[in-house]
């Protein structure tokens, strides 16, 4: 198992020590792209064309909401990839 897979199998159990860093990794892989925040905020966004953009906060340490969001788009290019197209 690569170590992409492994972190992909962490998010989608939830694991509580995901980093931003590892979140970002797996969305851009997905396609997202990440935008600074404009004034001061430690927030930043992934946004994809399509998609509904997803705020994360840039901290070391990541609160399982953020995990949560981050799984559902796993699950959802899963399926894409599975089935070859996607439910609407």
């Amino acid at each position: 198992m690569s170590q992409f897979d492994k972190l992909l199998q962490r998010i989608r159990t939830l694991d509580k020590n995901m980093r931003f860093e590892e979140l970002r990794k797996v969305l851009e892989h997905f396609g997202y792209e990440m935008r600074g925040p404009s004034k001061g905020s430690s927030h930043m966004t992934f946004r994809k064309p399509g998609s509904a953009p997803i705020t994360i906060p840039h901290h070391n340490k990541i609160d399982r909401v953020y995990v949560e969001m981050v799984r559902e788009v796993v699950e959802s290019e899963d399926h894409y990839e599975e089935t070859g197209r996607e439910d609407n």
